[in-house]
């Protein structure tokens, strides 16, 4: 027996501790991942050894792993906290230098960026103005807090307005003629929505259906903020089974504005498709139009695939970015640098990005922090094993002091 045998395991044990103690003190560090260590022995090499008659000279430390096993999600009222629910690491630019983390803690700077608690930004891809995510290389995520342009009722983007409701197929003409807006006594039903003109100004397109003739089709006229009523382009027919049979879309008639936008001004096309004549009573099922006026941000929301989503005073959704996750065949080798970041290695791997929810990679929580993946109660446990493994060691050397001391007192 040697003393290098006892002082390699105290060594061994010190090591574990340490590891240990670091486990516990970050139990409450938002993605922390827990270490363990991994013992090795050792043997002293001879050329003429061979199985039975080799002794061990000790252990080693071969390695410290750490466990990127899931931690528990815990809801948070911040929607920039996110949690990741699976593989992958969050992409954060520190002054041009990348780094990877697990801590989803963020929160916007005076620019509009989405950075953590070291003011590194967050990765992922852009958004152009009309909300369009294109995988490209990732850039710093900036949110603009800047207003949202109007789109007009009329515009390509914003579609054709729908309609959808019953005519009364019990209903007969009018008994009083002609047709005015003012006189409910001369038509039969009536319906409004809001449309948009190209300054983002809500106007009030008022529609009125008028029998046409008994059991014939229907008149359909309208008016833009109770101006001069227009016929619209073609009468309303339906078949015996109540079934719309005009052809759709229509193209509505323009009015003239006073708001300083185009005019006269037409809000677009209107499709009545889905329209029937039953014997019930003449109601409103869906109206619906694309345009809106100018909006401020009001809030933002993550979603599971990470696109950054904000939330407007006029109504609107629109995309911001998307935040993108890396993944890496060794993790393991991945450089620790403190603060909940890593740092790639040739041991770990190219980086792989893209979206969350693709390959290996997890899907995104918002409003949710992935917590540490240490199991207190294991580690405390670990502690006490490896702290009589450190007592068995120190046994060791005590019991080859006293053999050398009985050589020395020899006679």
């Amino acid at each position: 027996m040697s003393f290098q045998q006892g002082l390699s395991g105290l060594n061994s044990s010190s090591k574990a501790l340490d590891v240990l103690g670091n486990n516990i003190a970050n139990a409450n560090t938002v993605g922390f991942k827990s270490a363990e260590v991994h013992f090795a022995d050792v043997f002293a090499n001879s050329l003429a050894g061979s199985g039975a008659s080799q002794v061990g000279i000790g252990s080693a430390i071969s390695g410290i792993q750490q466990a990127f096993s899931q931690g528990n999600v815990t809801a948070t009222n911040n929607p920039l906290d996110i949690s990741i629910n699976g593989g992958g690491f969050f992409r954060m630019d520190r002054n041009g230098e990348i780094t990877y983390t697990r801590n989803g803690q963020f929160h916007l700077d005076n620019a509009g960026y989405i950075v953590n608690d070291q003011a590194m930004r967050l990765m992922g891809f852009p958004a152009d103005a009309n909300g369009l995510i294109t995988a490209s290389s990732p850039v710093d995520l900036q949110l603009s807090a800047s207003q949202i342009s109007p789109r007009a009722t009329s515009d390509p983007l914003a579609g054709t307005l729908t309609a959808n409701l019953n005519l009364d197929s019990r209903e007969g003409v009018p008994a009083v003629t002609p047709f005015n807006f003012a006189n409910p006594q001369t038509y039969n039903y009536s319906t409004a929505l809001s449309v948009y003109d190209t300054l983002g100004v809500a106007h009030t397109l008022t529609m009125y259906f008028q029998r046409a003739s008994a059991g014939g089709p229907w008149n359909v006229y309208g008016t833009m903020d109770g101006a001069t009523p227009q016929a619209f382009p073609s009468q309303l027919a339906f078949n015996t089974s109540g079934v719309l049979t005009t052809a759709m879309p229509l193209v509505l008639p323009s009015w003239a504005l006073t708001t300083g936008a185009a005019s006269p001004w037409s809000p677009g096309s209107m499709d009545f498709t889905g329209t029937s004549q039953y014997g019930s009573a003449s109601s409103v099922d869906r109206l619906t139009q694309g345009g809106y006026t100018t909006g401020s941000l009001t809030g933002l929301s993550v979603g599971s695939d990470g696109v950054v989503q904000g939330r407007y005073s006029n109504g609107q959704a629109r995309n911001l970015g998307q935040v993108v996750l890396a993944t890496f065949t060794n993790p393991n080798g991945l450089q620790s640098l403190g603060n909940n970041q890593w740092a790639l290695t040739s041991v770990s791997g190219p980086e792989l990005v893209s979206a969350p929810g693709t390959g290996s990679r997890g899907v995104l929580q918002s409003a949710s922090v992935e917590e540490s993946n240490v199991d207190l109660t294991a580690q405390l446990v670990n502690m006490i094993t490896q702290q009589r493994n450190y007592q068995a060691n120190a046994q060791t050397i005590k019991t080859q002091d006293q053999i050398l001391q009985t050589l020395v007192n020899l006679r």
